[in-house]
């Protein structure tokens, strides 16, 4: 039987009544410029259409009809593309999400995160594709996260809630659960560095270090001593900070001063380690910000000069940044030759630190950049500043001086030759003014002269300075600092009863006054501390004085070393 011939419209034939026992194709020509598709979803119909040539007019034209039918092809086929894509990219994050949510993942070398793809903003993001490819060909050890990479461009990303000025949000990880992450350690067998700032030493030194590290044996490492003073004699440094350790009741085995920027201290750190260890992990602990990743960098780098393990831990090495929080999971690092890890933990946030107020855009106004250069306030700075005014001056009775807007200091009552030194980061400024017009300089000055808080959107949310603690200050000595002011998570103020550059002091005056009375306004949860003065600049050596030691005490006392 011949074939139908066909028309220009459709027509549609059963299969069954076609001549051919073969299958048939997806397009079996029928005449020179016709085809005839078959459709999917209707798989015993055969819709055959006239498909025109390009050029084709008259009686060859194409219809309407093949026109709308051409292309609804193409949008069925576009919507199908589409969405295999769609399911192709859930399967893939599904899978991700499984290997990553369980535990059972590989965390981001430059902050300890879990590896995810499923919150962009929240640490441990890695891109879905990346995350497949490194997957693939097993180098998922050597991914950064999103968040590490601004990190490492400078960008300010806060990642612990409560602290940088956010309360916090799915994206964030909380102290207590930072925190947690350390409890295990008291119940292992594992040698403890513990990092404490040398300019915050009292704020960062972790009053309750004893319920993370438990019975375990500690090294001490001081950092930051190449901010102290030009002319600091280390030795009264270094028997100061023993003496502060002795207090502490801690498990020390030895002191070390340190500064990771100019290696200075490193090389004792790191044989002390190897001595210690015994075959233990080594666990870097310490406050947020305290510079432990900086540490551990340093370390790795005089390690590797003679252990190519360390070398190789040299490539995917710790973020550092001045956020608190850079490191939000711990970082297992393969560091000796002989076996044995150590391990970068996240930082303990403390709520009494300033870190903790302020806005992540501040954070580096915090941190000392250089060398510390003491500033003092003394009756002729008073006179120099004010003398315009019609007033009485005795000394520095009856001012405030106010550390950019983080700290005040009244000066209540004071011998007439009282100087106050302060110990700080250089971008906080000072300024003096009479304490009756404190209050009104302040609510005028804040976020303009006196920063942080940074003038913007901050300042109308900043509570201000709400802390005020009374100091009544005894001393016995003219000689000699009374005391150090120290406030946590910015610096120190030493009082001098007598400022060192006079040489003689009427005997009459310090018999009228023995006690120097100060005002210490801060943000709320910002702590304060009375300590003994810490002898730094040339003039520390000369008035520092050791302390007589019992037999027992020199048996148990730990060495320090610089």
């Amino acid at each position: 039987m011949n074939p139908k011939t066909l028309s220009l419209t459709s027509s549609f034939t059963p299969i069954h009544h076609l001549p051919h026992k073969k299958p048939i194709s997806k397009t079996h020509k029928l005449h020179p410029g016709r085809v005839k598709p078959i459709c999917k979803s209707q798989p015993d119909i055969d819709i055959s259409v006239s498909v025109p040539g390009s050029q084709g007019t008259g009686a060859a034209a194409p219809t309407r009809g093949d026109i709308f039918l051409e292309k609804q092809q193409q949008i069925q086929s576009l919507v199908v593309e589409k969405k295999t894509k769609k399911i192709k990219k859930k399967e893939l994050v599904k899978s991700v999400k499984s290997v990553t949510g369980s535990g059972g993942g590989y965390c981001c070398y430059g902050c300890g995160a879990p590896l995810q793809v499923v919150e962009l903003d929240a640490p441990g993001y890695v891109d879905p594709d990346t995350y497949q490819l490194k997957k693939k060909h097993r180098q998922l050890k050597t991914v950064l996260c999103g968040r590490c990479r601004l990190l490492s461009h400078g960008h300010m990303v806060t990642a612990v809630g409560g602290n940088g000025g956010y309360a916090g949000g799915k994206q964030f990880v909380t102290a207590e659960e930072l925190r947690e992450k350390l409890t295990h350690l008291r119940h292992e067998k594992a040698l403890i560095v513990k990092l404490v700032d040398i300019v915050d030493f009292n704020g960062s030194f972790l009053a309750h270090v004893r319920d993370l590290a438990g019975a375990n044996p500690i090294i001490l490492v001081v950092t930051k001593v190449d901010l102290l003073p030009k002319g600091t004699d280390f030795n009264c440094v270094g028997d100061w900070v023993v003496d502060a350790t002795m207090r502490k009741k801690l498990n020390v085995l030895s002191v070390h001063l340190t500064s990771s920027k100019s290696l200075v201290g490193i090389a004792g750190v790191v044989s002390e380690i190897q001595k210690e260890k015994k075959g233990r992990d080594v666990y870097i602990l310490g406050a947020a910000n305290v510079g432990k990743s900086a540490f551990i960098n340093a370390a790795l780098k005089m390690l590797s000069y003679k252990d190519p393990v360390a070398a190789m831990a040299r490539k995917y090495k710790p973020i550092q940044s001045a956020v608190p929080g850079t490191t939000v999971g711990p970082i297992q690092i393969n560091a000796f030759l002989g076996g044995g890890k150590v391990y970068d933990t996240p930082g303990v946030h403390l709520h009494h630190r300033q870190a903790a107020v302020v806005h992540s855009q501040d954070l580096p106004a915090l941190a000392p950049r250089s060398r510390l250069r003491g500033q003092s306030f003394t009756k002729e700075v008073v006179l120099d500043q004010w003398v315009t005014e019609k007033m009485e001056f005795d000394g520095l009775t009856g001012f405030s001086i106010f550390w950019g807007g983080l700290a005040r200091i009244d000066i209540l009552k004071a011998l007439p030759e009282t100087c106050l030194t302060f110990y700080g980061p250089k971008a906080l400024k000072l300024h003096i003014v009479p304490t009756n017009k404190a209050d009104e300089f302040y609510k005028k000055e804040v976020g303009v002269l006196l920063t942080p808080p940074s003038s913007g959107e901050q300042v109308p949310d900043w509570t201000g300075l709400e802390t005020v603690r009374q100091l009544q200050i005894r001393f016995d000595d003219t000689q000699r600092p009374a005391c150090d002011v120290a406030i946590s998570g910015l610096g120190w103020i030493t009082v001098e009863p007598v400022s060192q550059s006079l040489k003689e002091l009427d005997s009459s005056l310090v018999d009228d006054a023995m006690e120097i009375s100060l005002d210490v306004h801060v943000p709320k949860p910002v702590e304060i501390f009375v300590r003994p003065p810490l002898p730094v600049g040339k003039v520390g050596g000369e008035w520092y004085q050791y302390r007589d030691l019992t037999e027992k005490e020199e048996e148990t006392r730990p060495k320090w070393y610089f």
